[in-house]
């Protein structure tokens, strides 16, 4: 076959350049998908290299799927046998069969991020860990950037040593991981670090590794973690077969622990590795890429690229600026429902993006009334419900009797009488004995505090007992129905939401979508070599990500942060709220001022944000927003600065440039404000917002709403509480004409700034 059919040079070059290490430095829409399916099929048809002897990864579920997909379509032969998959389920397979060489059984549970925090919760109530400063959250997060960066228990005790507040995280650490350990439980951390330490602690086992996979291709690599790159680099040592795909302005995911090094510093760690570059977009047009580049230019920790396209198109992305956020929501809905209607869009192919997910609740609400069809993207995520987690519990339990967590969650679902009391005896028994949850359940009769409750224990241990039995003999379908069944499981969501006449319709068609999973689950497990087991499918399930639930096709308007719009696409694209403290947040704004490079990954997730749009960008911002119940005023982002007055469709008359406008403070009489309304405001949002229809009228407006004077009981340097964010000092006091402005530093380390009537400061 021919390898390179509709393959560009450069695309050509990746294809062919299979041996040693190799980074491709894939440009949004450059078609690197494409090229690591080619590459594959190339080395199978023309290298001769066996099928299993290849191995792609990629970061989510659905990347994986359509990469599984398209192998298949375009490999003759073997395509079922190149290994496809996640780095969580790719290490997750092989620590399913060297598990016990860490001290886990095989039948280890996968904890998901709710799990994970139950667990810490837990551990900081028993241990009283929590503080003002440092919350259970924030203690995770540290863990989990721990164990991204390969740091263990005893490195972290030692390395905080001296550090009363980091003590506590350490503590946490330590607890935490002989938590999990206990349970037979691993997060999703873990099933990285776990196959490094697998692959240090066994070189014969990693031998093995390395001799399976001689190919190995890496997709989205600017996403990677420091453990992440230590398991590629022990897998590609032997062999240096090693092919690496990504974009370092797409890199936006510091937060969960990626390292823009691994990809920027590629060539230092291999000197002589072959770079290509491909810099031909297949998605958008060139006026759309003429904007991300002038953007994306500004970054300094870059490797140069210039996008282009051959794609036909001379609609420049357009600039609207409103007076309030109100109205720039009612504006995206109208112009949502005028593409749709005139240009007969599909509603499917329009996205409105956002910097944080409180920007959405006005816009939902603009769409609701003008009957907009729309899917809010990262919800409550389906596994996260209430019923799916109980009904997944009771699947752990038959599965994995050592996992607490799941045992401990369902003992009283439904209720059998079993109170809080009794647990916390089991538990101590148990915590006592050193053994799990459910096998001092099976001890029971040992407990003499709990031998009112005896016979009740006993029955649900003889409960899941028989549906292990049940699990030999069925399929996993007919098993987790013999679950609802024999629990009367939907009887009791009926009595959890009787004062919700729709609510428990709603769980039970999201327990007939769990059904509709398992069974899937199974037809698809058939064609593998393991076939379908109850711990594949909770991995499964385990592993799945909130942008994997996404449906294509599905007739709506998708509303989204710009995070969960990576690796999407959409003719229409709409970025909402494009201000300074906005976007970029007001978070990086001030590490930048203090040196650091938070700009740069804000400024690459605006690129991300722009090179969705195949057809229309449309960039809209807001004079005035309410945040924490106050009124706050901002100018246009400086990254709409940054691009070149040319290559923007400015619907604003230009006067958001060089901070062209005045921003005004609580001493400005509201009526002599002048702010321009944009040129291009359909006549109907002026009709349809009359109290918005000038700039005047618009800031008298806000005003009629602000509180009357309040009596202040605290001065600069007092201790005061506020009901969101806690304690902190009064740093300064402004009175204005209606209202005095404080400046509180909060024990969190954060500086706020709020208005005295609307923050109800209580001083301690």
């Amino acid at each position: 076959m021919d390898y390179f059919t509709s393959l560009n040079e450069q695309q050509k070059q990746a294809v062919l350049q299979t041996e040693g290490p190799v980074l491709i430095l894939a440009g949004a829409g450059s078609g690197k998908t494409r090229v690591l399916i080619h590459r594959i099929a190339y080395l199978i048809g023309e290298k001769r290299v066996n099928p299993w002897n290849i191995l792609a990864i990629t970061f989510t579920n659905k990347a994986a799927g359509e990469l599984r997909e398209r192998v298949d379509r375009i490999v003759e032969y073997g395509a079922d046998a190149v290994h496809v998959g996640t780095f969580h389920a790719t290490c997750a397979r092989i620590l399913r069969q060297y598990a016990d060489l860490l001290g886990y059984t095989p039948h280890f549970t996968i904890y998901d991020t709710d799990d994970s925090m139950s667990v810490l919760k837990s551990i900081c109530k028993r241990y009283q860990l929590e503080t003002a400063q440092m919350k259970a959250r924030a203690i995770k997060s540290r863990i989990s950037t721990c164990k991204d960066n390969l740091v263990s228990v005893e490195e972290y005790a030692v390395s905080v040593a001296t550090d009363r507040m980091l003590h506590r995280v350490a503590t946490a650490y330590r607890e935490y991981e002989n938590e999990l350990k206990k349970n037979n439980a691993m997060d999703f951390d873990d099933l990285i670090v776990n196959c490094v330490r697998l692959f240090q602690k066994y070189p014969d086992v990693l031998q093995r590794f390395q001799e399976k996979y001689l190919y190995i291709h890496v997709d989205e690599y600017q996403d990677t973690n420091t453990a992440q790159f230590e398991l590629i680099r022990l897998l590609s040592a032997a062999h240096r077969n090693l092919c690496v795909v990504g974009d370092d302005d797409q890199s936006i995911y510091k937060f969960r622990g990626a390292n823009i090094r691994n990809i920027l510093d590629f060539v230092s760690v291999y000197p002589d590795a072959y770079v290509i570059k491909l810099e031909q977009n297949y998605r958008s047009t060139q006026p759309v890429l003429d904007t991300a580049n002038a953007l994306i230019r500004h970054n300094r920790g870059r490797k140069n690229k210039h996008l282009w396209s051959e794609i036909a198109g001379e609609e420049k992305p357009v600039l609207y600026l409103f007076q309030t956020a109100p109205e720039e929501a009612e504006f995206i809905a109208q112009e949502t429902g005028r593409a749709h209607r005139l240009e007969r869009v599909p509603y499917s192919e329009i996205a409105v993006l956002y910097r944080t997910n409180a920007q959405s609740r006005l816009i939902e609400e603009r769409f609701v009334k003008e009957g907009i069809p729309y899917t809010l993207v990262g919800g409550v995520n389906f596994y996260a419900r209430k019923e799916i987690k109980d009904l997944l519990a009771y699947l752990k339990t038959i599965d994995n009797g050592i996992d607490d967590l799941a045992v401990r969650r369902i003992i009283n679902v439904p209720k059998r009488g079993i109170g809080a009391t009794t647990v916390e005896h089991v538990q101590t028994y148990a915590s006592n004995n050193n053994i799990s949850f459910f096998d001092a359940l099976c001890e029971a009769e040992n407990i003499p505090a709990v031998a009112r409750s005896l016979s009740k224990l006993k029955s649900f241990v003889t409960l899941i007992r028989a549906f292990r039995t049940k699990e030999q003999s069925c399929s996993l379908e007919e098993l987790l129905r013999d679950v609802i069944n024999t629990v009367k499981y939907l009887d009791y969501i009926k009595e959890l939401d009787d004062d919700d006449a729709s609510g428990d319709n709603d769980r039970a068609a999201n327990i007939d979508e769990l059904l509709s999973k398992i069974v899937a689950y199974e037809e698809e497990a058939q064609e593998t070599e393991d076939g379908a087991t109850l711990s594949g499918f909770l991995e499964e399930v385990a592993l799945v990500a909130d942008i994997d639930s996404v449906e294509g096709g599905s007739e709506r308007v998708l509303l989204m942060t710009l995070h969960a719009a990576k690796g999407l696409e959409f003719s229409h694209v709409t970025i909402a709220g494009m201000e300074d403290r906005l976007f970029p947040s007001d978070m990086s704004i001030r590490e930048a001022e203090s040196g650091g490079d938070a700009l740069e990954e804000e400024r690459r997730l605006a690129y991300v944000g722009f090179t969705r749009a195949k057809k229309r960008l449309t960039l809209t911002a807001a004079r005035s927003r309410m945040t924490h119940g106050e009124i706050r005023y901002s100018r246009v982002s400086r990254f709409v600065e940054e691009i070149p007055p040319e290559l923007i469709n400015d619907k604003t008359g230009g006067n958001y440039r060089n901070n062209a406008y005045t921003i005004p403070d609580e001493d400005d009489d509201f009526r002599e404000i002048s702010f321009a309304r944009p040129k291009a405001i359909p006549k109907k949002v002026t009709k349809q917002a009359p109290f918005i229809a000038g700039a005047a009228r618009g800031m008298n407006a806000l005003h009629k709403g602000a509180p009357p004077p309040v009596e202040i009981a605290y001065e600069e340097g007092d201790r005061v509480r506020h009901l969101k964010w806690g304690d902190g000092e009064v740093v300064s006091m402004e009175k204005g004409a209606r209202d005095t402005k404080v400046e509180v530093r909060f024990d969190d380390g954060e500086v706020r700034i709020m208005y005295a009537a609307f923050a109800k400061l209580e001083k301690l």
